[in-house]
């Protein structure tokens, strides 16, 4: 039987590429960026303790060191640790699928250098990363938080109709146990904008949509404006950040000053998504290595590695910590322009930016305690 919690042709992981690469011919300072100088325009911190070891959940695919080494060299970075942690029979397994238009190698290499590449921007030290390959997220996700880790990425989901309620509900379990032990969750909310490649014009991505998760949406960021990552305005169904109403959580009362859900959404009206949001569009994408070549990748997979590299920085675990950003809203910059089909931007929160792309040395000022 199908299970639509683990891998498979209905969990997808949160990557764009290959006909979505940007134009090359596209305006000046519209085209990608590298991790370093993207941290650069986002205000990252710099010079912090560091220690966090980064989790990142992996489903299929996987990486070589000869990729990773040539990206780092790239950028002036030296290569993050990275350990390999089979939770079941699911392990490192790459190349198996090159040139395919779902190559899940794409993902594993965009989620292991986004992660190092922030983190080593934000404290001038590599990366510690443990990168847990499972069928499934929640136990991957558990396996991530007993191991101590201080910051867990997952890049893979599935609208919340195709897990089904049952099993959301115990990946918000597993979620809420992670927080507790200290392990911040991110999640990408889905690159198929408010339907999240659904039946209907609005549904969101699982595990973004659980309360204990920082679901992670994305924008179109240019060095001088950003808006809602959506390449097929007027549709519900494109390319284009998740976002939207769960219909499994209720209304969250942390999430201070979100707008309530349409009386017609035709979908959920319970926990809004996404919380925070980054660059995502392939168009502004992001400057990869992976199968010997430069690639160009967006996605919304890219900002839960953006985010956990920047929160694994911050020396210390710090659990739920999505309340204290709602309380400070102040600490990322607002998305008024763009929609997801469904929903549009508007000043304040908002169902397809959530409060704003990151200010990185406001966030750290919430977070990092002055010697």
């Amino acid at each position: 039987m199908d299970n639509p919690h683990k891998a498979g042709p209905r969990f997808r992981h949160k990557t764009y590429f290959k006909l979505m690469k940007p134009d090359a011919a596209g305006a000046a300072g519209t085209g990608p960026w590298s991790v370093p100088d993207l941290c650069a325009a986002y205000n990252w911190p710099a010079n912090l303790a560091g220690g966090g070891v980064i989790a990142i959940v992996e489903l299929g695919g996987g990486w070589v060191q000869s990729d990773i080494s040539a990206f780092f060299q790239s950028i002036g970075q030296p290569a993050p640790q990275i350990t390999d942690v089979s939770v079941d029979a699911t392990k490192n397994n790459p190349n198996q699928s090159v040139g395919a238009a779902d190559d899940p190698d794409l993902e594993v290499a965009l989620d292991i250098e986004v992660a190092g590449a922030a983190y080593f921007a934000a404290t001038g030290k590599a990366a510690t990363i443990h990168v847990y390959w499972s069928e499934s997220i929640d136990t991957a996700v558990q396996k991530a938080a007993e191991d101590g880790c201080a910051v867990c990425s997952i890049s893979w989901g599935a609208d919340e109709a195709l897990w089904g309620t049952s099993a959301v509900e115990a990946m918000e379990s597993v979620a809420e146990a992670a927080a507790s032990a200290g392990t911040v969750v991110f999640a990408a909310t889905g690159d198929n904008d408010s339907s999240d490649g659904g039946p209907t014009p609005a549904n969101v991505d699982a595990p973004s949509s659980c309360p204990h998760v920082v679901a992670c949406g994305g924008t179109n960021k240019t060095a001088t404006a950003e808006t809602v990552w959506n390449d097929n305005p007027g549709t519900t169904d494109g390319h284009g950040t998740g976002g939207g109403y769960s219909t499994v959580f209720p209304v969250q009362a942390f999430q201070i000053g979100a707008p309530p859900a349409p009386a017609d959404s035709q979908s959920g009206s319970g926990r809004m998504v996404p919380d925070v949001c980054a660059d995502a569009d392939p168009n502004t994408g992001y400057t990869i290595f992976v199968h010997g070549s430069t690639e160009v990748i967006g996605g919304t997979s890219a900002v839960a590695p953006l985010y956990a590299g920047l929160f694994a920085s911050f020396g210390t675990k710090l659990g739920f910590v999505t309340p204290k950003l709602w309380q400070n809203q102040g600490a990322f910059n607002d998305i008024t322009q763009g929609s997801n089909g469904m929903y549009d931007a508007a000043p304040g929160p908002d169902a397809c930016s959530g409060i704003g792309s990151p200010i990185g040395t406001r966030i750290a000022a919430l977070f990092v305690t002055k010697s």
